[in-house]
């Protein structure tokens, strides 16, 4: 998994791209990208299959903040970025949440 950030000189905002290899996902399922972006909707940013196997998609961002995320696979499997700025525990605290600053 990555990160891959593309500051805009125009606006501040940051257009960051979220990608799940193909070997962190079975059968191949459907994948959200779920967090504070996006009111941690569990179906509202759907991550694109590339031919590669791949899942992608890219969110703008407002610059200079944190956000925490999580990627949402078949429904009921969640797990984190492989590679994010940081981790921080739930508030609930019985996982942990990837962080990306932009």
């Amino acid at each position: 998994m990555a990160l891959s950030k593309k500051f805009l000189k125009s606006k501040p905002v940051c257009k960051v791209k979220f990608e799940v290899e193909k070997d962190q996902v079975e059968n191949g399922e459907a994948i959200y990208l779920v967090g504070d972006f996006n009111e941690w909707s569990e179906d509202s940013t759907p991550m694109k299959k590339l031919k590669s196997g791949k899942y992608t998609v890219t969110v703008d961002l407002e610059t200079g903040r944190d956000y925490q995320f999580r990627y949402l696979a078949g429904g009921n499997i969640w797990f984190n970025d492989t590679d994010p700025d940081r981790t921080e525990m739930t508030p609930y605290g019985d996982s942990e949440n990837s962080v990306v600053s932009v």
